[in-house]
């Protein structure tokens, strides 16, 4: 089940755990008998959990978490047990490189699956337990889960030497993600309450993407400073194009975390706010 869920598809789980398709059916029927009601719903050509499965899915995650740990602690096996841990593409090249650097498995038979997500999409995962921790994005001061790490302030990007550090005429050429984006739904907010008008000249899911089209020259975008390249220069004042609202950075963990979630999140935070402290402008916890 467990399996299944995780990789989308209950055909890919079968070839994943080296067993037939009808294996994976029969064990998946015998579970919704065992429950005494239906766990799926069928979605195009797979299964997701309903609500029902969903519950179940939680407590199947905290029953393959003990068994793995039990049969550590006992040394009768060498059970491989999987943290998984998801990031906004802004943080790949930085914070996940030192978390793996400096996260030690006492174990040593641990796997870490790294994902990279959409902040909002980043929460619900955690929420729904397919996911044991998480950092991403969150407007400032709005409700959320989460433990605050730090606050970035955003700032308008475009090309260097580009006709955008002077008076930003007309409509404003913009480089966003595509949507839902946490940055995207500020710029366009700020430029509407401006009333300034703007049209989209570029959009992407992929956080290069971003940057390879500011540096092309094909706009302008709002993010925070964090990771930016070389070539590229905070639009000067004078183009009159609006203040963007600052950032939060959180560290989210599941609720049913197992202690090698916990001390990956831990990891996480340390090197996080280490990270984010140098950069200029950031209000850090701890610092």
């Amino acid at each position: 089940m467990v399996v299944g869920v995780d990789l989308g598809s209950f055909t890919r789980a079968a070839s994943e755990l080296g067993r037939s398709q009808s294996a994976i059916s029969m064990q998946v029927k015998k579970l919704e008998e065992r429950a005494g009601k239906p766990l799926f719903v069928r979605q195009g050509r797979g299964l997701v959990p309903n609500d029902a499965g969903e519950q179940l899915l939680v407590f199947a995650r905290k029953i393959i978490a003990l068994n793995d740990e039990a049969a550590i602690a006992m040394g009768v096996g060498q059970a491989e047990s999987t943290v998984r841990l998801g990031l906004p593409q802004d943080f790949f090249e930085t914070i996940l490189p030192e978390t793996l650097s400096q996260f030690a498995d006492p174990s040593d038979h641990l796997h870490v699956d790294v994902r990279a997500g959409r902040n909002a999409a980043l929460e619900d995962e955690v929420l729904a337990g397919r996911i044991d921790v998480a950092l991403a994005l969150f407007p400032k001061n709005s409700r959320g889960h989460g433990d605050l790490l730090a606050t970035l302030p955003t700032f308008w990007f475009g090309k260097r030497d580009e006709c955008f550090n002077g008076n930003l005429s007309g409509r404003v050429p913009l480089v966003l993600y595509d949507h839902p984006c946490l940055f995207r739904t500020q710029a366009l907010k700020a430029l509407e309450m401006q009333k300034r008008t703007w049209r989209v000249s570029l959009t992407t899911p992929s956080l290069a993407g971003v940057w390879a089209a500011v540096e092309a020259g094909r706009g302008v975008t709002s993010r925070t400073a964090h990771l930016v390249p070389s070539t590229v220069d905070v639009v000067s004042e004078t183009a009159g194009l609006p203040s963007t609202p600052d950032v939060e950075v959180r560290l989210m963990i599941a609720d049913d975390a197992a202690s090698a979630a916990q001390a990956l999140a831990q990891t996480v935070e340390d090197v996080t706010i280490n990270e984010l402290a140098m950069q200029v402008g950031s209000s850090v916890a701890g610092q």
